[in-house]
Formats: structure tokens, C-alpha cells, sequence
């Protein structure tokens, strides 16, 4: 092969490498995509990997940023919670493991394109729209869904413009789950509990002026049906200059039937019994469940815009346990207040039309995660059991879709001498269609970027909110990597005739470890070496 031969292969080499392509797989490697880069995504991947050795897995994320609810949803202040995404980075940096990033998955490529690429697709892309509360004034201003208001302290790019006024005093939270108690928590701590937390910079300039004091946590059904858990619970109490006002009627009776409560269950209302008479007298804020309530309506002000109040149904409880239903009574109570954050859910939206899907439940119809009527294509996570657990739970799910994924393969319910081409086909028809992926190394530029940000603040990072500031980041750093490495190509290859050294992918790698050391201590992502002579000799040594 002649020079000019040798360098179209390596140019060819270069770019598939940079879309993430495998060019040199084998022909029966099982080929699975997963759509979705949160917990459930990455936990399916995690189990694929590690049961087949000859596995490919690819991972499409609509965003270019991965990690989903631990990156948008975990509280700031829980950032124990978010060690978790050093598990799914190893997932994301083996070998048979590529991440996709900024691909909209029933916008950019159909699950049908894919499902001809995939000898499997997962469906993993969460629940990211709100279960509306159904009542008269919910589109007034002051009255917002947890998700969006989560996502605007936690960075979420389609929430950075949400600008909640904080002035009033009182703010109601409907539900009185996990993110209910987060949303509180948020609202109430003390400045400088947040100021060491990824919680965005413009949500910490609010909460700065926030005239927010009391917090109401509202529950259609009683005590002993409290969705939180312990953790989040005990936090809340533990807040300092702020105390808890429960109503001792809300309470009564409960002590009597702690004996017969599982052990879970005696904790938290332990927890709650304990809180009746705790709490300090001076503390300026204060927080507090309301049981037995639903909402009726949204109050407006003098203006009609904007919330003013809340109008609640007292309920009667009817049946026993966890198995409890409310039911409204014509007994109403009112509640003023500018803030009102509803927390009654998520709800999984229908990606794409092709998708089997129930409205109703607003989930992927499915048997253990194969989805029916659909052979080939699966479900974890959210969209497989409802918007419900914690992360652990997630994991668990997942690693039983990758289970039953594993079963087909061997039963050959999975055909997989059926040779598919995998991200190379579909990276085919994105470039088609001007859609350029983020790589997880490209990503990893981002993560540097917000790292960075955040250092002068002390903060661990300082999220970026613009999708196309991401994209610039990512990419101008994958066009500057392959321009310095085809620059050394260049002038290697072409004097390689003459009886001159070339230098390997493996040596440019070298350099370009040397150029990112030397750019860290200024906080840039790398600093170019200019000279070929020292080029050579880092990249030789």
C-alpha cells in the first residue's frame, strides 16, 4: 500500500474512532443499545458487561451530559449519594461500553432504526414530565412542579430560567415524599450548609434573599402512610434554627400502635412522635406535615396571576395500613401562602409512536422488562415500574432486565448469528441528519470545565446550564485532539519513505497526556506543545 493509501486508512481509523465506532468486533458479538444515561441506563449496561465477555453495549442520552437523576436529581446536599457516578464511569470507560451523547432518541434516530442496528434495545429514559394536580389555578404564578423546581437548583438546562419568587413567607409542598422532604429541606437550610454543594450559583443567589420562614409538607393520607424515609426525615429535624410544628390531633392514637408496626414503619413514625416535642423555641423557621389533606384549588391574589393560598379537603381515611385511602369530606381549610411546589410525581412520557405504551400508567408495557409485542426490544428503570424507590431500587430493576436480556441471548429467543452493524450504522445516518454525538471523553471535558468553575467558590463543581456551551466545550476540545494528532500524521507518514521514525496512536497519547499535566496547574484542559523535536521525544521515550 502507498503513502497516500496508508494515510486514508489512518485518517479513516481517526475519525470512526472519534464517533466511537468497532470496527474490528467480531460478527457475533451481541450488540445492545441502551437509551437513557441515568442510573437505570448505566446499572443495565454494568450487568451486560460483566455477564458477557463478548457483550458491545452503546448508550444514547438525549443530553450531552450523563448520569441523569444522580446528576439532576440527588439533592446537592447528598453528595454521598453521587458516588455512584464513579461506577457508572468505569461502565462508561470499558472497552465494549460507548456513551452517545446529545442523541434524542424519537427525534434524532427512531427506536425502529435502532432495533435494526441492536440485536437488543433497552428502553431506560426515565420519567421527565409532571403529573398534573388537576385542580383550578395550577398554571398560576408561585405554583410549581418538584421537577422543575429540583431541576432548577440541580442544573437542569430546560429549568435555569424558572426565577421562583421566594419573598413570601410560607411555602406549601404537596406530598410528603423523598423529594417533597428535599424541596424542604433546600428551602430552609442555612446558606452556608449549601454554599460547599454543587447547587447551582443562581439558585444560591435566591436562596440568599429568600423570605421564605415556614414550610408546610401536605399529605392526602395519615401519619402511618408517610412516603419519605428515615434519612431524609431525621435531616429535616436536624436542621439548625429551625423547629418542627406538628398538631398533636394529627398524632393521636398513633403511639398505641407501634407494636404492631413492621420495623421500617416503627422508625419513622418513632421519628415523628420524637419531633412533636422537639425543636428549639427561638429557631426563626419551621417546618410541618399537614395529614388528610388534598388539594381543591389554587387561590389567587388581587391580581388574579399569581398564588396567593391554597384551599385543602380534610379527608376521612378509609381501610387499614399501607392499603389506606383518603376520601374527601366537604370540610375545607385555607392556607395562605406565595409558594406552592406540587411533589405528587413523575410521570415516563411516549418517546416514540412504534413504543407500546400505557397512558394510563404511563409506562412501557411489559413482562419482567421484555416489552410486549415487541420482540427485541426491553425497559428498566422508571419507564419499566413507575417513578418509584430510590436508586438502589433502580439498580436491582435493572440488573433483572439485564437478566432476562442475558436468558434470550441464550435461548436464542435473541438471534445473534444474525450479524448487526451497531453504532456504526447509526452513526452513519446521525451524521446524515446533523446530529454530532458527545463522546464520554468529550464529557469528561465538560466535567473539567465545571470542576474548574467551581474551584474559586469551593464549590465541587459549577454546573453548566447552556446545552450549546456544552457542546462547545466538547467538541472544540475532540477537533483540536485530532487536528494536533494529524499534524504529527502528516509529517510522520510522509517522511516515513525517506527512512523517518513514525510515531504510533499509542505514542501521540503520550503527548497528549503530557500537554493535559502541564495545562491542570493553570486550570486549562491542556497546553499545547509547540515544538516537534520535543513532540517526538515525549512521544518516543
Amino acid at each position: 500500500m502507498d503513502i497516500v493509501g496508508v494515510l486514508v486508512l489512518l485518517l479513516v481509523c481517526v475519525f470512526t474512532a472519534a464517533d466511537g465506532w468497532r470496527g474490528l468486533s467480531s460478527a457475533s458479538s451481541p450488540r445492545v443499545c441502551v437509551v437513557g444515561g441515568g442510573p437505570a441506563g448505566f446499572y443495565t449496561a454494568q450487568q451486560l458487561l460483566k455477564a458477557r465477555q463478548d457483550a458491545l453495549v452503546d448508550i444514547y442520552e438525549r443530553l450531552p451530559v450523563p448520569f441523569g437523576l444522580v446528576r439532576f436529581g440527588v439533592a446537592p446536599d447528598h453528595p454521598e449519594v453521587k458516588n455512584v457516578i464513579n461506577t457508572f464511569t468505569q461502565t462508561a470507560h470499558h472497552e465494549r461500553c460507548s456513551f452517545h451523547g446529545n442523541v434524542n432518541v424519537g427525534r434524532d434516530v427512531s427506536v425502529e432504526e435502532l432495533r435494526q442496528a441492536y440485536h437488543a434495545v433497552v428502553l431506560s429514559n426515565g420519567a421527565e414530565a409532571n403529573r398534573p394536580m388537576g385542580i383550578p389555578g395550577e398554571n398560576l404564578s408561585g405554583v410549581f412542579a418538584a421537577k422543575d423546581f429540583v431541576g432548577w437548583y440541580n442544573g437542569i438546562p430546560a429549568n435555569k430560567e424558572l426565577c421562583p419568587d421566594l419573598s413570601c413567607e410560607t411555602a406549601v409542598i404537596l406530598g410528603q415524599g423523598n423529594v417533597a422532604l428535599d424541596v424542604a429541606r433546600i428551602l430552609l437550610s442555612p446558606l452556608d450548609m449549601l454554599k460547599a454543594t454543587d447547587i447551582t450559583q443562581h439558585a444560591l443567589n435566591a436562596l440568599a434573599g429568600s423570605g421564605v420562614r415556614r414550610v408546610l409538607i401536605v399529605g392526602r393520607r395519615g401519619p402511618l402512610q408517610i412516603a419519605c424515609t428515615i434519612k431524609e426525615l431525621r435531616e429535616l429535624g436536624n436542621l439548625p434554627n429551625t423547629r418542627p410544628e406538628l398538631l398533636l390531633g394529627d398524632l393521636e392514637g398513633i403511639e398505641e400502635t407501634l407494636k404492631d408496626l413492621p420495623r421500617p414503619r416503627k422508625r419513622l413514625t418513632e421519628l415523628l412522635l420524637k419531633a412533636v416535642n422537639g425543636g428549639d423555641n427561638k429557631a426563626e423557621k419551621s417546618w410541618s406535615f399537614r395529614f388528610c389533606r388534598s388539594p381543591v384549588e389554587v387561590l389567587a391574589g388581587a391580581d388574579g396571576k399569581r398564588a396567593a393560598g391554597i384551599r385543602l379537603a380534610l379527608n376521612k381515611l378509609e381501610g387499614s395500613g399501607e392499603n389506606v385511602r383518603a376520601v374527601p369530606t366537604d370540610q375545607l381549610e385555607d392556607v395562605n401562602c406565595g409558594l406552592i411546589i406540587s411533589s405528587i410525581g413523575y410521570k415516563s412520557i411516549l418517546i416514540d409512536p412504534a413504543v407500546p405504551f400505557d397512558p394510563r400508567r404511563s409506562v412501557v408495557p411489559n413482562d419482567m422488562g421484555r416489552v410486549q409485542d415487541a420482540p427485541g426490544l426491553y425497559c428498566s428503570g422508571w419507564v419499566k415500574r413507575g417513578p418509584t424507590g430510590v436508586i438502589a431500587t433502580t439498580m436491582n430493576d435493572s440488573f433483572d432486565t439485564a437478566h432476562v436480556i442475558l436468558q434470550d441471548m441464550e435461548s436464542g429467543l435473541l438471534d445473534l448469528s444474525i450479524k448487526k452493524p451497531g453504532a456504526q450504522a447509526i452513526s452513519g445516518l446521525l451524521q446524515t441528519r446533523g446530529v454530532r454525538t458527545v463522546l464520554f471523553s468529550e464529557w469528561e471535558k465538560i466535567n473539567a470545565e465545571e470542576e474548574r468553575r467551581g474551584k474559586p467558590h469551593g464549590k465541587p463543581r459549577e454546573k453548566l446550564l447552556d446545552v450549546e456551551e456544552m457542546l462547545q466545550i466538547a467538541w472544540s476540545s475532540r477537533i483540536m485532539d485530532i487536528l494536533t494528532f494529524l499534524v504529527l500524521l502528516l509529517v510522520c507518514v510522509f517522511t516515513a519513505a525517506d527512512g523517518v521514525r513514525t510515531v504510533l496512536f499509542s505514542e501521540w497519547e503520550k503527548i497528549n497526556a503530557e500537554e493535559e499535566r502541564r495545562g491542570k496547574p493553570h486550570g486549562k484542559p491542556r497546553e499545547k506543545l509547540l515544538d516537534v523535536e520535543e513532540m517526538l521525544q515525549i512521544g518516543w521515550s
